[in-house]
Formats: C-alpha cells, sequence, structure tokens
C-alpha cells in the first residue's frame, strides 16, 4: 500500500505542484524529513539511555546490600569527612577482599584511619570495624534465615521501583512521540510504529530489572 505521508509533507507537495517544483522546495522537503526522522531517534535514544540508567541504579542498589559476604561496593555510600569533605572510603585507601568474609581497608594516608573507623561505626553498615593502628578489618557475619528473608524483600522492592522508573520513562516517551502526532510531524502509522518500538525497549528493559533481582534473591538464599 502507498505510504501515507505527514500533513506537513502532503501540504508542501501540492504547494510545489500548484507552483511548480522548485530546488528550494525539494531541499525543504528533505530537510524537514531529516529533522523530523532525527528527533524519532533521539526519543528513542534518549528513553533507552534513562532505561540503561535505571538498571545501573539497581545493580548499584544491590552492590551495596550486604549479603554476608565481604563486597566492597558495601562501602560506596559511606562519607569520610577528610579535610571537611566528604569522601568516599575508596578514594581513601585500598579496599580488598583478604577473604570470603573479611574486608580490609588500608588507608593511603594514615592520619585518616581514625576518620574510616568513625564513618564506618556511624553508618548503617551493622560491622564493626576493627583497627589494629595500620588496617582497618571488616568481618561480617554469616546471615540467618531471618535476615535473608527480609533482605530478599528489600530487592524485591527495589526490583519493583526500577520498573516503575522503566515504564515511567516510556510514558513520557510516548506521550513526546504523540505531541509530534499532533504537530502534524508524523502520521498515526508512525506513531503506532513507533510506540511498539518504545514498548519493545521497556519489555527487554523490565525483563533486565527482573533478571537482576532473582540473582540476586538466589545469592543472598544461597549464602
Amino acid at each position: 500500500p502507498a505510504r501515507k505521508w505527514a500533513p506537513w509533507s502532503s501540504k508542501l507537495w501540492k504547494n510545489t505542484k500548484n507552483h511548480g517544483t522548485t530546488i528550494i522546495s525539494i531541499f525543504y522537503f528533505i530537510e524537514r524529513l531529516e529533522s523530523i526522522m532525527a528527533e524519532m531517534k533521539d526519543v528513542f535514544a534518549k528513553a533507552e539511555s534513562k532505561m540503561n540508567k535505571s538498571i545501573d541504579h539497581l545493580m548499584e542498589e544491590y552492590a551495596a546490600i550486604r549479603a554476608g559476604r565481604a563486597n566492597p561496593a558495601v562501602l560506596d555510600h559511606i562519607m569520610v569527612n577528610y579535610y571537611d569533605t566528604p569522601t568516599p572510603i575508596n578514594q581513601l585507601a585500598a579496599v580488598s577482599v583478604t577473604e570470603a568474609r573479611v574486608l580490609t581497608i588500608q588507608p593511603w594516608d594514615m592520619s585518616v584511619l581514625r576518620g574510616i573507623e568513625k564513618a564506618i561505626q556511624t553508618s548503617d553498615l551493622g560491622v564493626n570495624p576493627q583497627n589494629d593502628g595500620k588496617v582497618i578489618r571488616l568481618v561480617f557475619p554469616p546471615l540467618n534465615e531471618e535476615r535473608r528473608k527480609e533482605l530478599t524483600k528489600d530487592v524485591s522492592k527495589l526490583g519493583e521501583e526500577a520498573k516503575v522508573a522503566i515504564r515511567a520513562i516510556r510514558r513520557d516517551a510516548i506521550e513526546k512521540l504523540k505531541e509530534m502526532k499532533k504537530a502534524g510531524d508524523i502520521t498515526e502509522d508512525d506513531l503506532k510504529q513507533a510506540e511498539k518500538k518504545i514498548q519493545d525497549l521497556t519489555d527487554k528493559y523490565v525483563k533486565n530489572a527482573e533478571d537482576c533481582a532473582q540473582k540476586k534473591e538466589k545469592e543472598i538464599m544461597a549464602i
């Protein structure tokens, strides 16, 4: 079937037919079409970028969940007052996993050792730091069954929040496409095809969030 052109293009060709096709009119048609196509691609690209960031944020949240194993990521949100500037521990010290449940923190500047210890003590990490004057050790106790179940609930909640965020991105992208349709830049067929593409992206990233949640839950229950 013949392609249904957007109102702006049909009007342009009608005008050029009445007044004679000119090179300027053809160039305008091509530029306008390219501009609209670029705008649509931008809608898709921005939506996917935002959805990807939602997954990245979810992974950061999961990495910070203390699951009974030593994981340097649990320190990412703990800030140390270093010369009156809140500074992440990993910018002040080498953090390494020396045993399955032991993190070792070796400051590059020994004067900050006490500050790191204090920051950990006042955080919600729930592990008491062991300071021997040179390094700090964090020994993570194994999780009991009750605590594991609590953590899996937290994991599920974070996964649901990520899916809600992804669907909100879909809604915003579709609203933008509808505005283009209302302005006469794209046809109804264009809109339907674009909505399907956005929905496919949404399904992909929602599935990704679900997979991340299931993987984290298995990790917690297997410890």
